[in-house]
């Protein structure tokens, strides 16, 4: 028996209404993810453990629940927090659609981060297929780790890419993010064969990549590689935002004691 959809229920709505990505935070009037005024959906689940991530509750692939306590003058209440939400396309549609008259006044649109939002690539395409139809600018913010199939299938999606390169050295890179640099530089200089814009995020993080010699490699790298999709470069200061987030998820701060430069 075929499936009977109303008049009004095209065969992409289906599809839409089916597929969902898991989201930890929604972030509205973002301005520093992309040119304009954006809508950042940050998606859960990320390959990379940095030591200095702000976002930690975007590590984990799966919902969590957290417990915490808010206090009220000299009290305090037990409260329990759901990190992580499935959303479907109509529902990342639905919130960007509120918010159109601030993107398009303002030349912004929509960007997804992470977490590691590659990681989630089949809803993610599909996602920045729907937005670039009703006319948006699209951007991902990603770490680079993953795989060149799902780079691929974003690409004709994706108006700009925020890539960041934390160090060159690969033993070093290991140590402070768990894995290895090589499949990002791999998929780094994959997308700048492109003509999808990309801009390169660098995180200076005090200890790690702030010493005169690698600042000096990056610049060479940089120079060297560099074609005409590389638009920016963005340097990210360490800062200490996040820090209150791992004790409410009982993790260990791996630099504690780091000052922002």
């Amino acid at each position: 028996m075929l499936l009977q959809l109303p008049r009004f229920f095209t065969a992409n709505t289906f599809v839409n209404s089916l597929m969902k990505g898991l989201v930890f935070s929604v972030k509205r009037y973002s301005v520093h993810d992309g040119p304009g005024i954006r809508v950042t959906f940050f998606m859960k689940g990320c390959p990379l453990s940095c030591a200095w991530c702000h976002n930690p509750e975007g590590i984990s692939p799966i919902p969590e629940t957290v417990n915490r306590n808010n206090r009220v003058g000299d009290r305090e209440f037990p409260v329990t927090e759901e990190v992580g939400k499935f959303y479907s396309i109509d529902d990342i549609v639905e919130i960007i659609e509120r918010e159109r008259v601030f993107l398009n006044q303002s030349k912004g649109g929509v960007t997804f981060s992470g977490g590691e939002p590659m990681i989630q690539s089949a809803f993610l395409s599909e996602t920045l297929k729907t937005c670039k139809d009703l006319g948006y600018h699209t951007t991902v913010d990603t770490s680079g780790y993953a795989s060149r199939v799902g780079f691929e299938s974003v690409l004709p999606h994706t108006d700009l890419f925020l890539f960041d390169i934390k160090h060159l050295d690969d033993t070093r890179h290991m140590e402070m993010t768990g894995v290895s640099n090589t499949l990002i530089i791999d998929n780094y200089m994959f997308l700048l064969k492109t003509r999808t814009k990309l801009n390169v995020r660098i995180p200076i993080v005090p200890g790690f990549n702030d010493d005169p010699v690698h600042v000096s490699r990056l610049i060479n790298f940089l120079s060297l590689t560099k074609t005409e999709a590389l638009t920016g470069i963005n340097l990210l200061p360490y800062h200490k935002i996040g820090l209150s987030k791992y004790k409410r998820f009982h993790l260990k701060y791996r630099i504690e004691g780091t000052e922002p430069p």
